[in-house]
């Protein structure tokens, strides 16, 4: 496609990790800068997160795991930006560093996947779910009480090749990532954000580079979508304000109605400040909800803080460890 916005032509390097699921997502992003005549090539990383996976990611320091190597490419100049799922970003980056570019959002929603029960109800007493997500558990103890909860580490294949070892009789995993790997019919079932809320960003991508490169900022505009930057700024708003930790069981999540921005959210208690004994029981929700017009991304970020506000008040507590 020729370069119709008299924009230079750059030539970008994508740092990605290197798991199949963010290898198509740095391939998703080459060809559309491609297609605007930029030269772009990919630079496969493996994260300390990828390398860790014998402990939840609550206990060895988050999700930022996942980024740090990223990010280093780009203070280096090794590479010029790095394409993360947004889930995955914590709330504030280091200094220097920014996200350029919320791109057009997949489905938000969780997947159940097994092979021998079709959905959560259908599972029998006691069944054994997998998931690495302390938000899920929360929220699947809510629908099912009784289940069996166990640590899924791992990239998307190897939860699912562990499923089909018979470890698990189901695992949740995130429906937009088993839709862009083409994988959609391992789903047995989707969760409505109204009985499994997502995470912040869940479904959503999104571009880092350093704060200086405004000649990136410029190539990277035309693969902005605002509602979902907007949206995703909102959640991502309610985590900060809440510590922003995997380790705080947290769920937000925006939708469009118009002009109006609908934001919930849901809290649950940190896993460690469990005893071990009460730590499979029930965990009561505290839930927040706003809806307003938003004009700007510093303005849905405002409903987030607002919605924060809300969770507090209502019994939640903030991470601060």
């Amino acid at each position: 496609m020729p370069n119709t916005s008299q924009q230079p032509l750059l030539n970008i390097t994508i740092a990605t990790r290197e798991s199949r699921l963010a290898l198509w997502q740095a391939e998703h992003v080459k060809a559309l800068l491609e297609a605007r005549g930029h030269s772009v090539k990919l630079l496969g990383m493996t994260t300390l997160g990828d390398q860790i996976l014998d402990r939840s990611l609550s206990k060895v320091g988050g999700k930022g795991l996942f980024v740090k190597e990223l990010e280093t490419a780009l203070d280096d100049g090794s590479a010029d930006i790095a394409v993360h799922s947004l889930k995955d970003v914590p709330m504030d980056l280091p200094e220097g560093f920014v996200l350029a570019c919320v791109m057009a959002r997949e489905d938000p929603r969780d997947a159940f996947v097994s092979n021998n029960y079709a959905n959560l109800a259908a599972l029998p007493l006691g069944a054994t779910v997998g998931t690495s997500s302390l938000r899920r558990v929360v929220l699947l103890k809510a629908l099912r009480p009784d289940v069996t909860i166990v640590p899924l580490r791992g990239n998307l294949d190897t939860r699912l090749r562990k499923l089909d070892e018979g470890r698990f009789d189901a695992i949740i995993l995130a429906a937009a990532g088993l839709k862009r790997l083409g994988l959609a019919q391992r789903i047995r079932a989707v969760f409505e954000t109204t009985e499994m809320l997502p995470a912040a960003g869940q479904g959503a991508l999104g571009i880092e580079i350093k704060a200086n490169r405004t000649d990136l900022i410029a190539a990277l505009a035309p693969l902005a979508h605002l509602p979902t930057w907007m949206a995703v700024s909102a959640e991502r708003a309610v985590s900060r304000a809440m510590g922003g930790s995997c380790s705080m069981p947290l769920a937000a999540h925006a939708v469009w109605d118009g002009v109006q921005l609908r934001l919930n959210a849901a809290w649950g208690e940190p896993e460690e400040e469990k005893t071990s004994a009460a730590a499979n029981e029930t965990s009561d929700l505290v839930i927040a909800s706003l809806s307003h017009a938003a004009d700007d991304i510093d303005a849905a970020a405002a409903m987030g803080e607002q919605v924060a506000a809300k969770l507090l008040a209502s019994g939640a507590r903030k991470y601060t460890k």
